[in-house]
């Protein structure tokens, strides 16, 4: 059954969504060894490297149960407004000097104020003016206006996570709804900037769930696609959540090869805790990642990333 339908995916055909479903009791090896088939056939051996700052730490008033930074909880984080001008540009001439070729402003919050995009704007015309690295923007639900005044500053890619399936985004977060953020995800498009947009994995969803949430990005035709695994933190709802085993992360980014397979899937936060670091992962259809720190918590280091990926027989370049 694998490799039948591995065969009709590399034929140019689409997985049905019985056939996804299908994966779910297939052996682990012989699902992980057909998606790194898939991924070598449509994705080569490239490998996409980004990294992140976080702009705006805190007092976010969304809810969503696996974030330090919702006002809603208190996880002692540290909390600052948007960070000025000269430390967003230092990061991230850094991070190109490292030979990151991808770097991603993030933000707290359901949206930036027209104030804060303005500063944003100038922000990236500088960074655009000392380095070739592409600029990427995490800032929540902006409007059409906002994305397009970030575009026409150098803003090339904009990314927001669809979290989970929308069936089970009402368990994760009820500020906002899940088509809310497809509206901000088609506002980017709009716009004709690319999208990057993902999911985290270990909220308390099923595997359906995360099928459900694959197949929505390829819905949308999204190209970057971040998968999160949860690291339970202290003082959220989800602070007792289970960690998730390996072999099941590692089945989950499989079966994503399957419905995304020109996609670039990309291990974010989390992955420090892999035993591997992701090395396996990225030879069961993973072929990007977020170097460096996350957001509140811990990184892997990019000389270190650089490394592992190098190991596993990929090139870095930028894909847009």
């Amino acid at each position: 059954m694998v490799s039948n339908i591995k065969e009709k995916i590399l034929s140019g055909k689409k997985i049905s969504y019985n056939e996804a479903l299908s994966l779910i009791d297939m052996p682990l090896n012989m699902l992980l060894k057909a998606a790194d088939e898939i991924r070598e056939h449509f994705c080569s051996n490239i490998f996409d490297v980004c990294s992140i700052i976080n702009a705006k730490s805190g007092k976010c008033s969304e809810n969503c149960k696996f974030c330090a930074q919702s006002a809603h909880y208190k996880t002692n984080i540290k909390e600052y407004p948007l960070l000025d001008k000269d430390k967003i540009v230092e990061n991230a001439l850094y991070m190109a000097e490292k030979g990151v070729l991808r770097f991603s402003i993030v933000t707290s919050g359901k949206a930036l104020t027209d104030k804060d995009v303005e500063i944003l704007a100038e922000t990236i015309k500088e960074i655009k003016s000392k380095s070739d690295i592409s600029i990427c923007a995490s800032l929540g639900l902006l409007s059409d206006s906002n994305f397009q005044k970030l575009k026409d500053a150098g803003l090339e890619r904009v990314h927001n996570n669809l979290e989970t399936s929308k069936n089970f985004f009402p368990n994760v977060c009820t500020t906002h709804s899940f088509d809310d953020k497809i509206k901000a995800l088609k506002a980017a498009l709009k716009s004709n900037l690319s999208v990057c947009s993902g999911g985290i994995i270990g909220l308390g969803e099923t595997m359906q769930d995360r099928i459900d949430l694959a197949f929505s990005l390829a819905e949308l035709g999204i190209k970057s696609v971040p998968v999160n695994i949860l690291s339970p933190i202290k003082g959220t709802p989800f602070e007792n959540n289970k960690p998730l085993q390996e072999e099941e992360i590692l089945q989950t980014i499989a079966i994503f090869r399957f419905i995304l397979p020109d996609a670039f899937i990309r291990l974010a936060g989390g992955r420090a805790n892999l035993s591997d670091k992701g090395s396996r992962a990225f030879l069961s259809g993973a072929n990007a990642v977020i170097t460096g720190d996350m957001l509140t918590t811990s990184g892997i280091s990019v000389d270190t990333d650089m490394q592992i990926i190098k190991n596993a027989g990929y090139i870095v370049e930028l894909i847009n």
